[in-house]
């Protein structure tokens, strides 16, 4: 081998270990982190799950991180993996864990003795409607069908929730029972331990309606296999048009439910900036459009101390509620 050759084998050689080992890597002047783990305090199917991998689908995809994997660790209402995230938080620094609305509903009713407090708080991402959903064979066509047939028997029209009792979707379906002036109290609520289970519950006629996230029915009710009678947004959502909303039907509640990331307790300064830096990014994104467009979901962004705030004042709110409505 001449010394021209040795000396050009080298200099790539030295370029290549530089690329290797440089981190954080750069891609079209974006900061991009190695890699993101996902937590999911549910099973498969629900909208925690369907929020980390439509997330980190975006994130990778647009070269804002390098890779994601996602694992699903249910039990205690979310309790689980919270309590994971806090007993394992050294070695936690490349991981996420997706929550939402529930962490702070199941910390008030002592589902769990944590709180949104307990860990390190990222950012808040995004808002997914509430509906209330029916088989596609369901004699049920609207709201007015749903009340009807609550008022002849309502231990006879159960509906289901991928949440415990006195969660969100029990509270959501209680919420739009007072709105219409029925005793929510009376409700006969069903739970799941995740939206997939509580859907598979109402397709094979277990429940009689399910109170789920928009973006979780929207595929299947765009495909014919469900029926979504009310979504508690203010306007219809263009991910499914016809879908009417509960206000346009004489019931006057609205709800969105914020999902978002939390780092273990004790997370780095500089490992939260890399993360809330790559979320930022990314809405400005033609793949994250495509995700959250899918999915129905609104953009709520809430990093660090605004989500502080936001959690806190929804805190107050929802525990006011909760008190009116007999779960506290």
């Amino acid at each position: 081998m001449t010394t021209l050759k040795m000396a050009r084998r080298a200099l790539l050689g030295s370029a290549i270990a530089t690329l290797g080992f440089a981190s954080p890597m750069f891609a079209d002047g974006h900061q991009v982190l190695d890699e993101i783990h996902f937590i999911v305090p549910g099973g498969a199917g629900g909208g925690w799950d369907g929020t980390a991998r439509g997330t980190g689908e975006a994130l990778t995809e647009a070269g804002l991180v390098g890779s994601a994997t996602y694992e699903n660790m249910s039990g205690g209402g979310g309790g689980v993996a919270i309590g994971y995230m806090i007993e394992n938080a050294a070695s936690l620094e490349n991981t996420l864990m997706v929550n939402s609305t529930p962490i702070v509903i199941r910390s008030l009713t002592g589902v769990f003795p944590h709180n949104f407090r307990d860990l390190t708080l990222v950012a808040g991402t995004i808002g997914d409607y509430a509906a209330i959903v029916v088989s596609k064979d369901s004699p049920i066509n609207s709201m007015d069908d749903l009340l009807a047939a609550f008022d002849a028997d309502p231990a006879g029209t159960p509906i289901g929730g991928g949440s415990v009792p006195g969660g969100m979707d029990h509270l959501v379906a209680a919420m739009a029972m007072e709105a219409a002036g029925r005793d929510a109290l009376a409700v006969n609520y069903i739970a799941y331990d995740a939206g997939g289970t509580a859907m598979a519950a109402l397709l094979s006629g277990e429940i009689a309606a399910l109170s789920t996230g928009f973006s979780e029915a929207a595929d299947l009710s765009n495909a014919g296999e469900v029926k979504i009678i009310g979504v508690t947004s203010d306007d219809r959502v263009p991910a499914v048009p016809d879908a009417m909303t509960m206000k346009e039907q004489g019931i006057n509640t609205s709800f969105v439910n914020w999902r978002g990331f939390f780092g273990a307790p004790g997370l780095s300064d500089e490992k939260t900036a890399q993360y809330q830096d790559a979320i930022a990014k990314m809405y400005d994104t033609p793949e994250w459009e495509a995700v959250r467009a899918r999915n129905g979901w609104v953009n709520i962004h809430n990093p660090g101390d605004d989500f502080r705030s936001f959690l806190e004042n929804q805190e107050k709110v929802i525990g006011d509620l909760m008190k009116k409505l007999g779960f506290l």
